[in-house]
């Protein structure tokens, strides 16, 4: 084998594409700042206990695993940042009333989420705690789609669910429960072949919660979904209260025009306990930004507390959008001259590009194009427009 090929769905970032990650990467995080988010920074690398200490099948089958050489013990890549930042807002803060994080790094899938996913994600998110009413929900949408419209995506569409209905169902019929999860993903993919066969196979399709999940593939549309909802689906416990829930946030935002999809398992990673959102826009093949509320995660920790937010893969972000426009730099010639050293260092200060190479080297460069060269004219550098 070559030795510069990479793993599969591992890919090299280059020049154009790692700077506009970078731009977003400022801009978000100054976006949150004026939020009030302070911006934490766990490791990429912990105790895996700790990395998994919520329930999900998906995250656990995400999590790269390795042994750690001083202690024995196993530790993990992290796979999502979430559970880091509920630890850091459990156990090592812990404030009293609200706190605001945001964050931003990379992260390792073991195996890639679909058929054109990357393994290796530049996650950034924002997270609230300690607060339960809709305030916080609301807050943490319009963050994030003010997130993608920073980027310059155009008509972002907004999908909603909650995990509740779903869990409702299958709690309300036990039979279901070891099934729970294959039901989920083929809920995810709106697989209602694949449903019926499960169902049939496993002799589940003679009572209510059967049908009740075969409903769910056809609720999807808009708002008035929650109404068809209330009629089709079983009043089996807290299934009716989920949907007042989702009621509840869409009243909220009025100016905001969402769809519903009740079998849309959001991230898969299981440790969302109420709303879960999805932004999606044309150009990309899947969900942009994922959120939602994930009360009591912090339990694990020491210390249960009200939580919702949102994340994305930066790296996701920057590959739907137009190319990155070349800069505009001022070509510089090399010279150990004191003035021309002065003058390129004031430049650069202000914000300029300068960048040195002989006038006979001077070359299309991808990143940059060059507007203005240094000139010394009578004794005099200075700074003229190339035409």
């Amino acid at each position: 084998m070559s030795n510069w090929l990479l793993p599969e769905n591992l890919a090299d970032v280059l020049p154009a594409e790692a700077r506009r990650i970078e731009e977003q990467r400022r801009e978000l995080l100054d976006l949150y700042r004026t939020y009030g988010y302070e911006l934490v920074a766990p490791p990429l690398v912990e105790y895996i206990d700790s990395l998994l200490s919520v329930n999900g099948r998906s995250l656990n089958l995400r999590t790269s695993k390795l042994v750690d050489q001083l202690s024995g013990r196993t530790l993990g890549v992290r796979a999502d940042i979430t559970p880091q930042v509920a630890r850091i807002d459990a156990h090592l803060l812990n404030r009293e009333g609200l706190t605001r994080l945001c964050y931003c790094g990379p992260v390792l899938h073991a195996r890639p989420s679909g058929l054109l996913s990357d393994r290796e994600l530049l996650q950034i998110g924002a997270e609230i705690f300690g607060h339960k009413g809709v305030e916080a929900d609301i807050e943490i949408i319009e963050m994030a789609l003010e997130s993608v419209g920073k980027a310059g995506v155009k008509r972002a569409r907004l999908d909603l669910n909650h995990p509740g209905v779903f869990r409702a169902i299958i709690n309300g019929y036990p039979e279901l429960v070891n099934y729970a999860d294959e039901i989920s993903d083929l809920l995810s993919f709106k697989d209602t072949p694949g449903l019926k066969d499960l169902f049939i196979r496993n002799r589940l399709g003679e009572n209510g919660g059967a049908q009740a999940l075969l409903n769910l593939v056809e609720l999807y549309g808009d708002t008035t979904v929650i109404d068809r909802a209330f009629d089709m689906l079983p009043d089996v416990p807290g299934l009716h209260d989920s949907l007042r829930n989702l009621q509840t946030l869409v009243s909220a935002l009025p100016e905001h025009n969402f769809s519903i999809d009740l079998a849309d398992m959001g991230s898969g990673y299981g440790y969302h306990s109420g709303v879960m959102f999805s932004v999606y826009a044309n150009n990309w093949h899947d969900a942009l930004v994922k959120g939602g509320r994930f009360d009591g995660m912090g339990k694990e920790f020491g210390r249960s507390r009200a939580a919702t937010g949102f994340s994305l893969d930066l790296r996701k972000l920057a590959s739907g959008l137009p190319p990155a426009p070349r800069s505009r730099a001022i070509l510089a010639p090399w010279s150990n001259d004191e003035g021309l050293k002065l003058l390129i260092k004031d430049l650069r200060d202000s914000g300029e590009i300068v960048i040195t190479m002989s006038d006979e080297k001077a070359q299309d460069m991808d990143e940059f194009i060059f507007d203005r060269k240094l000139v010394n004219y009578q004794n005099k550098w200075e700074v003229i427009v190339i035409s």
